[in-house]
This record gives structure tokens, sequence and C-alpha cells, in this order.
């Protein structure tokens, strides 16, 4: 990989994420408060769970939703409402990519460039977009209405090349159709997604990753749930063999069963398990002397590392001469 350690590129290639948490005194004078009503949400969430700290991960998204990202206060409140140390929530804060080290535009934008979308152009609509907005991974746009990121999947493989905005998606995108899909929210305009509910913005898709509703009323809730969509990727497989007049082979119904009692595939692994030499009552242990020939540490290319070998003449104390028979077989 040629990307430095610590880079954008570095980050989206392999996963790892090493940039500190925003907490710069610009960053921080800007952010809207945790009030008390952000606890009283905390404290509903933890009654939710028979252990209280089991509620962290929505209780993140909850300071998520409210300051754009997890800030050093949104960690303070979780580990004071939880009872844990700021040093055990942060490592939880910074081990999920969804909770974000530095404020998040209005929208995050997320690219896949795993496999089946690059080689469909994922790749292509990263570099254009990243042109586009004049940042990288993991960057916002100047003007604060988008956050770039690759994605190392997007679970949506028969819709290649993918695109999600705030996590709904937009399939089957090229470099044109995202490009203007980018635009259109840098213009304040909410496409609606291919599939699945209306699009809100990252804050209102945390807050409902917390387990409130982000909508106005039951509703647009329910609007919003019931939304339409189109799986023809996912089940054209299910059309073409309808069409054919194709169906899978049943499955056999096997009804032997062992002596023991046991089912047909059961009897089999006995069978199996039984075949040749009667298994002894205790299984007998490899010799600590049986396997390679070539001590450990000596291989190629270990430069001597590992423990020193003994000698294959010199047994060790918990071994025993391979001519002596062990307790258990009685065999030579």
């Amino acid at each position: 990989m040629s990307a430095l350690p610590g880079s954008a590129e570095g980050t989206a290639v392999t996963g790892l994420d090493s940039s500190p948490v925003d907490s710069s005194p610009e960053t921080l004078a800007d952010l809207p408060p945790l009030t008390e009503q952000t606890r009283l949400e905390a404290r509903e969430i933890m009654a939710r769970y028979p252990q209280a700290r089991s509620a962290l991960l929505p209780m993140l998204h909850l300071v998520q939703s409210v300051q754009g990202y997890v800030s050093p206060e949104g960690v303070t409140l979780c580990a004071e409402e939880l009872g844990l140390t700021k040093a055990e929530v942060g490592a939880v804060a910074t081990f999920y990519t969804m909770y974000k080290r530095s404020p998040t535009g209005r929208h995050l934008v997320s690219v896949c460039t795993n496999t089946l979308c690059n080689v469909l152009g994922g790749q292509r609509i990263m570099d254009a977009l990243s042109a586009d907005l004049g940042v990288h991974h993991n960057e916002t746009a100047p003007d604060g209405s988008v956050t770039l990121e690759h994605a190392e999947c997007l679970a949506a493989c028969d819709y290649a090349p993918v695109v999600t905005v705030d996590y709904e998606f937009y399939d089957q995108q090229d470099v044109e159709s995202a490009r203007e899909l980018v635009a259109a929210l840098r213009r304040g305009e909410k496409p609606h997604p291919t599939r699945g509910a209306p699009l809100s913005d990252f804050r209102g898709i945390s807050r409902q990753l917390a387990g409130f509703s982000q909508w106005a009323d039951a509703g647009a809730e329910a609007a919003a749930v019931d939304a339409p969509w189109s799986a023809g990727p996912t089940l054209i497989g299910v059309h073409l063999a309808d069409e054919r007049g194709e169906a899978a082979p049943p499955m056999p119904r096997a009804s032997a069963t062992s002596s023991s009692g046991g089912e047909a595939a059961e009897a089999a692994g006995i069978e199996s398990a039984q075949r040749g030499a009667p298994e002894p009552s205790g299984r007998s242990l490899a010799d600590a002397n049986d396997g390679t020939d070539t001590p450990a540490g000596t291989e190629p290319g270990t430069s001597g590392q590992g423990p020193a070998a003994r000698p294959r003449s010199a047994p060790g104390p918990a071994t025993r001469p391979r001519s002596a028979p062990g307790p258990a077989t009685g065999k030579a």
C-alpha cells in the first residue's frame, strides 16, 4: 500500500482510523450543547436494557444526533450516566466507524469501493465526487453540506455500484448520476432513495439509530416505514425460475435411525467416526516429537526466532518413547 499511515487514503484502504477526536476550541465553540433533555433521553435508553451499560451504543448515536459527532462532551455524558470511565466510552466510540470523530456535514455520502462495486465503477464515482467537493475520505465540504467517505461494503452487491446518503440507498449509480445526486444535496434538495424511507439528514438518522423517531407524527413515520421499493435485481432469479417452471428439488426425508435412536445424518456421522479401528475410551495425544523435522525458529525467513528446539533424541519429561504403550490404549 503506497498510502502513508494516518493519511485519508491509508484509512480508506485499511479501514483503520488513527485520526484524533476533534477537540479544537473553534469546533467546540460551535457545537450545540447537550442539554438536560439529552440526559433524560439517555436515561430513557438505559431503561430499555437489563444492564445499563448495554445502552452505550444507542447513547453514542444520541449525542451524535445533537452535535454531529461523538464529541468529548458526548463521551463525558455517556460515562457519567453509565458509571464508566471516559476511556471505556472512548474505546467503543473509536472502534466503530459509524461514530464520527469530527463534525459531520448535513449529509453523509458513502461510496462503496469494495470488490464488485469497484469493478463496476465505485472508485471512479469516489474520485469524481472527491474532485467536485474538494475533499478526500472522511472529510467535509467547505460549505458543510456533505461529508464524503469510502465504504468497505454496503451489503447491496446486487445493486452495484451503490452509494448511500445517511445510510439510505441509491442503487446502480454511475459517475454522472452520483455527481447529480451530490449536487442536489448541496442545493438543499433531498432526492428520494431508490428504496426505503425518505431521506432525512445525518443527525436525523443518528436519532433514529438511538431509538427515537425522527418524524413529526405517527402518519409520517408509517409512510416512511412503508415506502415502496423495487427488489428487481434481488428477485430476478426467482422470476426467471417462475417463468421457466423451474423449482428446487425436494429435500429427501430420511426416516432411518441409528441403533441409538438418532436420525440418519447422526447415524452416518457415528458410522464414519467408528469406521476402521475401534475408538479407544480415551484419546492418546500425539507424541511431542511428532510433526516437522525442522526445529522451531530455523525455518527460512524466521531469522532464528522462536523457542529453542529440543533434539529429537532427547524427549522431554512429559513425552514417552514411542515403543512404550499409552495407558489408555494398550497399543504398542
